[in-house]
């Protein structure tokens, strides 16, 4: 598919935009001021490929810890800012690689221009975050609700604000906790821009709920060539959250690398646990990177004919399965033993 061409930033060792990677972000849910607690979270993002990480700053004493957090972690760290620029301009000095402000929020012109100056001289990009509880008075007043227009205009506000300060170092997102309105909006802003874009549903849910919303306008706008970076926002586990994003660029066909489990959803023919062996195979092989496509099959009649493009299989049967490679049985085994021989057969290949 082709990608909208936007403009190709550095946040740390990364690069984001242009013809760069699409990244998978998250947010720890420590206590940024706790280091151990916020360490010890970003590490286990980092085993699971998570590229860049956002840490609030609510106040002095986290922007203060900034500075021993970068000092441990191997990806880029992003300070989440809000109203204060005293907290920005500490975080640039201890080292963060990237910041999330709205400089409209900031206050005055002053202040904006001290971020931005000290931004540009430690090559810190800003991202510019729109959500849709946070929009702007009077653009609410204007379009009498949350809508894509509003979100737009608002992202373009905040734009105009650092281009006037010569700064253009700048990501977008304009995030809604309404799949459509977040996906017309980002349709809206890459027509309007050209910088890169952050893809997310704000306030998605729970883990069931978060995971639809979140595939639906991530998966969507990703289709169609929108976004450089993305952070699936989940009420729960953060490690959720980067396991679903690379889930959905895998899906989408961003990453190459890693198992493509597939599974039947069983019918009345299938005479084995399929449900629990499938739950098992995918736990089995989740540290697995080799790029190769596993089905998991219910009945040994449709199994291997059906998920023929696999590159490895298993189909089962009453107390036994086959195990397949490219719809070609190459043995049968018992039940108990599906597992152990699949295992065993893709540490061959």
């Amino acid at each position: 598919m082709n990608r909208k061409n936007t403009r190709k930033l550095k946040i740390g060792n990364i690069f984001i935009g242009g013809d760069s990677p699409i990244t998978v972000q998250s947010m720890t849910n420590t206590d940024t001021r706790d280091v151990a607690a916020t360490v010890k979270q970003i590490h286990e993002l980092e085993e699971m490929k998570c590229d860049i990480i956002r840490c609030a700053v609510p106040d002095m004493a986290s922007a203060g810890a900034i500075k021993e957090i970068v000092k441990q972690i191997h990806i880029p760290l992003v300070a989440d800012i809000h109203f204060d620029y005293r907290l920005a301009l500490k975080a640039i000095e201890n080292g963060v690689q990237g910041l999330r402000i709205n400089p409209g929020n900031i206050g005055s012109d002053e202040r904006v221009r001290l971020i931005a100056e000290a931004a540009k001289d430690k090559n810190v990009p800003i991202r510019i975050g729109v959500n849709s509880g946070s929009l702007e008075k009077d653009i609410l007043k204007k379009y009498g609700k949350v809508c894509p227009e509003a979100l737009v205009e608002s992202a373009v506000r905040h734009v105009s604000i650092l281009e006037k300060l010569d700064f253009y170092n700048i990501v977008i997102s304009i995030k809604s906790s309404d799949v459509m309105d977040t996906i017309e909006g980002y349709r809206l802003i890459s027509e309007t821009l050209d910088y890169p874009l952050h893809l997310g549903v704000t306030e998605a849910g729970t883990l069931y709920s978060g995971t639809v919303k979140s595939c639906v306008g991530i998966g969507s706008l990703l289709a169609e060539g929108i976004g450089d970076t993305i952070r699936v926002s989940l009420t729960g586990d953060v490690k959720d959250e980067v396991k679903l994003g690379r889930e959905i660029l895998k899906a989408i066909g961003h990453i190459k690398e890693g198992v493509n489990l597939i599974s039947c959803p069983t019918c009345g023919r299938t005479q084995i646990n399929l449900i629990e062996l499938a739950k098992k195979v995918e736990k089995e092989l989740s540290n697995c990177n080799k790029n190769i496509k596993v089905a998991v099959m219910g009945c040994i009649v449709n199994g291997p004919g059906e998920a023929k493009e696999a590159d490895i299989g298993i189909a089962g049967g009453k107390g036994e399965g086959l195990i397949f490679k490219k719809g070609i049985i190459i043995k049968k085994v018992k039940e108990e033993d599906l597992l152990k021989e699949l295992i065993k057969e893709i540490e061959k290949m």
